[in-house]
């Protein structure tokens, strides 16, 4: 029963100190995560569409590019607050790159509308990406001028391209609106182009 005892002890000794060895070494597989935020028209579409993107591990929809601190969506929806309604997307670059994800952004929003999308009227719905850093800046120009270039738009993309602010969270009912009201409103779609 001693050696039993003994056994089973050891083999506990083993298993936590290899699962720390492990550990440490970085074995376990560690997601990468950046984020990229995005405004084009009604937050609640553009939310939808990349929600179900592959390589997206989240999205959170809610305002940013305006001076008004702590913006609610009562202020934003009247257009004074400088704000865009805006998605913040955390994304493995393993899986999609910045890139792609610009790509697929030109391909749900009309970006050659200034401040509208659909029946959505005001800076608050205008087209913009807000770079987090030197890199994000230079792809997203090199992907505008790609698009602009495709032709697949009959004008010219309008989209700002700007240094990301504080992003405020929106209210929850807007977080994943239609996927929660399915028939809700709408206006954003993915077109088939080649960028």
């Amino acid at each position: 029963m001693k050696i039993y005892r003994l056994f089973f002890y050891l083999t506990l000794v083993f298993c936590f100190n290899f699962s720390q060895t492990v550990r440490a070494s970085g074995i376990q597989k560690q997601q990468k995560e950046e984020v990229a935020i995005l405004a084009g028209g009604c937050f609640w579409g553009v939310e939808e569409l990349f929600r179900q993107l592959k390589g997206v591990l989240s999205t959170e929809v809610g305002y940013t590019g305006g001076v008004v601190p702590y913006p609610t969506y009562d202020l934003v929806k009247k257009g004074q607050s400088g704000h865009a309604e805006a998605i913040q997307i955390k994304y493995d670059p393993s899986q999609i790159t910045y890139e792609n994800l610009l790509k697929f952004f030109f391909k749900i929003h009309d970006p050659t509308t200034l401040n509208q999308q659909g029946n959505d009227i005001g800076s608050q719905y205008r087209s913009a990406i807000f770079y987090q850093n030197e890199d994000q800046r230079k792809t997203a120009l090199k992907v505008k001028e790609l698009v602009d270039a495709s032709g697949a738009w009959k004008k010219p993309s309008v989209t700002e391209i700007t240094k990301a602010k504080v992003f405020y969270s929106a209210e929850s009912y807007h977080q994943k609106y239609l996927k929660n009201n399915p028939t809700g409103y709408t206006c954003h779609f993915i077109r088939d182009f080649k960028f």
